[in-house]
């Protein structure tokens, strides 16, 4: 008899539980019922899922743990900003952003120039590579400055090997000379 009352509690315990696990199970399941929502619920908009990769300009090799950092803009007007880190293959996904919005899209990583555009989010998949570029020489008003020496550094075509070299579209025209001055005069 001493050992049937154990026994009992033990049936007693395991058939208690298992009702509760029932119940909860049952009372779990009451939350996926949209129908009986309250009248201000709103459902969220579809995201899109966008993949962004920094990768270097000069050898296309991936920037690790540069910053990019996304403003979702609405009616032109920034509403805050998401800042992630790429891993090692200069990589970060974001999947919280609507579609039918614009993002700008800004990226920093130490030694290369930022880069900033705007994307409207059209796609509920995207994929957006970025080169990220060494930063050049600063331009100075107090330092003079040759443009046939910086259009040479800055394109690599050949130059054409018939007819003249060609000008600067922006260097101003020439100055017009002026008239020998007139010999003063005596009395």
């Amino acid at each position: 008899m001493d050992d049937m009352l154990p026994r009992f509690f033990f049936r007693l315990f395991v058939f208690v539980a298992g009702l509760g696990l029932v119940a909860s199970s049952i009372s779990a399941h009451g939350q996926d019922d949209t129908a009986k929502r309250g009248r201000k619920y709103k459902a969220p908009p579809p995201t899109a899922r966008i993949e962004v990769t920094i990768l270097k300009d000069v050898n296309g090799k991936p920037i690790e743990n540069a910053a990019v950092v996304f403003h979702p803009m609405v009616g032109g007007k920034d509403e805050g900003n998401m800042e992630l880190k790429t891993n090692e293959d200069g990589k970060t996904i974001i999947d919280v952003l609507p579609l039918g919005d614009t993002v700008r899209l800004q990226v920093i990583a130490r030694g290369f120039q930022t880069y900033g555009e705007d994307y409207k989010v059209d796609k509920a998949e995207m994929g957006i590579e970025v080169r990220m570029k060494r930063p050049g020489e600063q331009y100075s008003i107090y330092k003079s400055f040759d443009l046939k020496a910086a259009d040479s550094k800055s394109t690599d075509a050949a130059p054409a090997k018939d007819g003249p070299p060609a000008k600067p579209a922006d260097s101003a025209p020439p100055a017009p000379a002026t008239p020998p001055a007139a010999p003063p005069q005596t009395k």
